[in-house]
């Protein structure tokens, strides 16, 4: 097992699609109808930033960014695959892409967590914001 200390995360423009469907699978975000073609490259590369973590040349985590470029920003798609959790690369992830957001002059960054995620979203500064209500367009 790799340890968090030998990962790499880096700010990446594309990525293997085989690699981000199973990062997606992991967590069970992935879809059978999604097609990964028309679906992964303009995820990477239109959005604000995308961080993956690697173990040598294996995409073993992921995160990203969507963003106004001007004030605001929303994290989402924090992902690292099962065998790699509890190490901090996740943390890490999220750490890199608010680096990433600050440099750009972005002030206002949030995000939506998965329930259960309070701990880890707040040990990265992040708290709830109380009076909001996170909503989605039905389909």
């Amino acid at each position: 097992m790799t340890k968090a200390s030998e990962v790499e995360i880096r700010i990446i423009t594309s990525a293997s699609m085989e690699e981000v469907v199973i990062l997606y699978k992991c967590v069970g975000w992935w879809e059978d109808h999604y097609i990964a073609e028309a679906f992964i490259p303009g995820m990477v590369k239109n959005s604000t930033c995308f961080a993956g973590a690697f173990d040598h040349d294996r995409m073993i985590g992921m995160g990203r960014a969507v963003s106004d470029n001007v004030s605001d920003a929303y994290i989402q798609d924090i992902v690292v695959l099962n065998e790699y959790r509890g190490q901090g690369i996740g943390g890490e992830i999220v750490k890199v892409l608010i680096r990433e957001l600050k440099a750009k002059g972005i002030d206002w960054i949030g995000l939506i967590g998965e329930p259960g995620t309070e701990e880890f979203y707040a040990r990265l500064g992040f708290e709830t914001l109380k009076g909001f209500v996170p909503m989605k367009l039905r389909e």
